[in-house]
């Protein structure tokens, strides 16, 4: 069964950094476009970062831009969230997803699998 599973999340004060993780079962991700999503409570989910399948390439949200960095580690069949600097407003539960669409940023119906997410909680 295809599985997409995050971890990685907590509590962590204003200014402190996460890492968060989303390993894969029964497929590769490395051809694989992903996403990290995020949804705070009474707010839609919106797309965080993305990095391509295909040249590694990678997106940012503005409000996450110098802040956060997406990786993929193949041989551990595992992408990486790396999340510094972090705010009240980073608050949320955070998805991981893959698309087989060979872009960047595939748009968020084109994801095809999803992980059950990971709470981040930013407060002091």
């Amino acid at each position: 069964q295809v599985q997409l599973v995050e971890s990685g999340g907590g509590l962590v004060q204003p200014g402190g950094s996460l890492r968060l993780s989303c390993a894969a079962s029964e497929f590769t991700l490395d051809s694989y476009a992903i996403g990290w999503f995020r949804q705070a409570p009474g707010k839609e989910r919106e797309g965080v970062s993305c990095i391509s399948g295909s040249d590694g390439s990678t997106y940012y949200a503005d409000s996450v831009k110098g802040r956060f960095t997406i990786s993929r580690d193949n041989a551990k069949n595992t992408v990486y969230l790396q999340m510094n600097s972090l705010k009240p407003e980073d608050t949320a539960v955070y998805f991981c997803a893959a698309s087989g669409v060979r872009t960047t940023c595939p748009k968020e119906y084109q994801f095809d699998y999803w992980g059950q997410g990971t709470q981040v909680t930013v407060s002091s």
